[in-house]
């Protein structure tokens, strides 16, 4: 892995599940409202808007990061709040693909949501 910003890189075609070390050191460059699932298989962060247009709107770009990615999560979507859950199941857990989307999410809400 390059020191570059991970919202400056793109998927990754072969992805393997990351170690412990590295899961520890990506988690350190996404937001801090991430979490880490307690088997470290899987990074969710909850999302909060004032009304259901916004939370809408920032799933309808979620949607265009994650096909231009070709990396989908698993979304829990509510009037003001959507739950974004990351796992590469081909790796049977994390990837840097992961990470990479988490950051360009992140990107999508300036301070906290």
């Amino acid at each position: 892995m390059n020191d570059t910003e991970l919202t400056d890189r793109h998927r990754q075609h072969e992805t393997s599940q990351l170690d412990n070390g590295v899961v520890q050191t990506l988690m350190t460059k996404i937001h801090a409202d991430w979490s880490l699932s307690e088997d470290g298989r899987m990074i969710q962060r909850s999302f909060r808007f004032k009304n259901y247009y916004q939370t809408i709107a920032f799933v309808n770009a979620l949607a265009w990061i994650a096909h231009h990615q070709d990396h989908h999560p698993d979304l829990e979507v509510g009037y003001n709040r959507c739950v974004v859950h990351y796992s590469t199941h081909s790796a049977g857990g994390l990837s840097e693909n992961d990470f990479i989307c988490a950051a360009r999410i992140d990107a999508l809400v300036p301070g906290d949501a």
